[in-house]
């Protein structure tokens, strides 16, 4: 049986043929140039932070286990100055532990992760803090700025093992939100000496685990270099 041939195709239809593909060919690169794809060079990111992105990257294998939900660091990126205040009603920032690594975590009463979490920050801080490393978590209850430190006594979180932190205007939290860097509570970044990004996590995690502990040691270490 004889095959019958394709019928010819018209000029009018090729020419239609090119000016689709053309066009095809300028949505694809106008979309690349927007969201970062094709051949467009990703942003590098805040130079003064490379040591913290090298951090990361040697605490990435160790993201795992208790805490394999940690995001590290692809790209430098500065935190804000963070303002809060102290147990006393002293004013800090976070420029306040330029040259420690620190574990900030925001936390409320109201949320139940984070009142879980907080034992296991307060004894990774007994493990861990010193002066290279602190836990510094950050109360930011809005209406009842007493109920954060009755809720830590009656829980045994003194202030011998975590320090007493807190915005009641929860300013901190919509200052990382603004960068994506806190989606909901407990938000938690690990900060370098440099006040830069290492690491962050949405939600909580047990951070008195040796996985926790192993993270962080390395991190301690990567610093010092």
């Amino acid at each position: 049986m004889t095959e019958t041939p394709p019928a010819p195709r018209s000029p009018a239809r090729s020419r239609l043929v090119l000016v689709l593909a053309a066009v095809a060919v300028g949505i694809g690169a106008g979309f690349a140039a927007v969201y970062g794809i094709g051949t467009v060079t990703r942003n590098a990111g805040d130079p003064s932070c490379k040591p913290a992105v090298e951090t990361a990257r040697a605490i990435a294998p160790l993201a795992r286990g208790e805490v394999a939900a940690v995001t590290v660091a692809k790209t430098g990126l500065a935190l804000p100055n963070l303002a809060f205040h102290d147990g006393s009603g002293g004013a800090k920032t976070l420029a306040d532990w330029r040259g420690r690594t620190v574990l900030l975590n925001l936390w409320a009463t109201w949320c139940v992760p984070c009142r879980e979490e907080m034992p296991a920050l307060a004894d990774l801080q007994t493990k861990l803090g010193g002066a290279d490393f602190e836990v510094v978590a950050v109360n930011i209850d809005t209406n009842n700025p007493d109920k954060p430190k009755a809720w830590l006594k009656e829980v045994g979180i003194g202030a011998e093992r975590l320090a007493y932190y807190a915005d009641p205007s929860a300013r901190v939290f919509q200052e990382l939100k603004r960068i994506g860097k806190a989606f909901g509570m407990p938000t938690t970044v690990l900060i370098d000496p440099n006040g830069c990004e290492i690491a962050s996590l949405a939600g909580p995690a047990e951070w008195a685990s040796e996985d926790a502990l192993a993270m962080i040691r390395t991190a301690l270490k990567a610093g010092q270099k």
